[in-house]
């Protein structure tokens, strides 16, 4: 895989006015329930440069990392994934020895898929704080994964207020 540019990123103190911006959008306030990765995929498409996004919680921090799939595009919608933890079944699985478990306390890479490239490692971040945004360069054709991880949390529900567009 090619060389991929660091991403910008950004806060900024206007947590309730993006908040009210977005309660009037369709799909941009969503629950991520206890135990639960929300993951947008955003393709690229040719009539822009980058992918953009902002987003903030209610009351708790929530898990956020980025990743590019380099895979050909098939399709330029915009879709959301929710994939459920399965830690109980997977305790039971996993040989002795060293863990090479996700931590969102202190950033985690996703290798399983080749075609994968790291472009945010998942960390925690504050975003019942501030809003938290970035942008990031098309480094070819592809789709970014923004994963949005609940995982950790035992007993919170997360109310997430997301934007995610194109830019030049």
């Amino acid at each position: 895989m090619p060389l991929v540019k660091p991403p910008s990123t950004w806060t900024t103190g206007s947590l309730k006015e993006l908040k009210t911006n977005l309660q009037q959008e369709k799909g941009a306030v969503v629950k991520v329930n206890r135990g639960n990765i929300m993951t947008v995929h955003v393709p690229t498409v040719a009539e822009y440069q980058r992918v953009c996004w902002e987003f903030a919680t209610d009351g708790y921090d929530i898990g956020f990392g980025v990743y590019f799939d380099w895979s050909p595009v098939t399709s330029s919608a915009i879709t959301v994934h929710v994939s459920e933890s399965s830690d109980d079944e997977e305790e039971e699985e996993q040989p002795e020895g060293p863990a090479n478990v996700a931590d969102v306390e202190k950033g985690c890479k996703l290798t399983a898929n080749t075609n994968l490239g790291e472009i945010l490692p998942m960390y925690r971040q504050d975003s019942h704080l501030a809003v938290q945004g970035g942008s990031h360069e098309f480094p070819g054709e592809g789709t970014y994964l923004l994963k949005f991880d609940n995982s950790y949390s035992l007993w919170r529900n997360k109310t997430l207020y997301y934007r995610v567009f194109y830019g030049n």
